[in-house]
């Protein structure tokens, strides 16, 4: 066998496709996305009442306005005050009034504090509310 030596100093070129930084950025979004999942959810704490009702489908980035236990107000993950609510949803929403507000209070809530709340929302041309409950499992 004999093998061709070259002696002149141009270097051959190559035409594969070197993947390695591909790879390695597809492994970082990968890392980005396990990270920042659990964080797209609310975390405020809410011992919702079960329904029996058919569940609705949800919109893509629903807003959620929790009533928590001790009659406080979250809108998302944020708490706010009572007299701030409608300046805070519509600097969320744009001040967009058909936007639908997902309605979540605690079981222990009274009927007058979530009525007060929805009547908030009412004189603030917010109409579409939607109460967000469990779903009941088992008769």
């Amino acid at each position: 066998m004999a093998a061709k030596i070259q002696h002149d100093d141009e270097l051959v070129e190559n035409h594969e496709i070197n993947v390695t930084p591909f790879i390695d950025v597809m492994l970082v979004l990968l890392i980005i996305f396990m990270v920042a999942a659990p964080l797209a959810t609310v975390d405020v704490k809410v011992d919702l009442p079960a329904s029996t009702a058919v569940p609705q489908p949800k919109p893509d980035e629903p807003l959620y306005l929790s009533i928590k236990a001790d009659h406080s107000l979250a809108l998302g993950n944020d708490l706010v005050e009572k007299d701030g609510l409608i300046k805070a949803l519509n600097s969320l929403t744009e001040s967009n009034v058909e936007t639908r507000i997902f309605l979540r209070a605690d079981k222990t809530v009274d009927y007058d504090t979530l009525m007060q709340t929805m009547n908030e929302l009412r004189d603030g041309g917010y109409l579409k509310i939607a109460l967000v409950a469990l779903e009941a499992t088992g008769s």
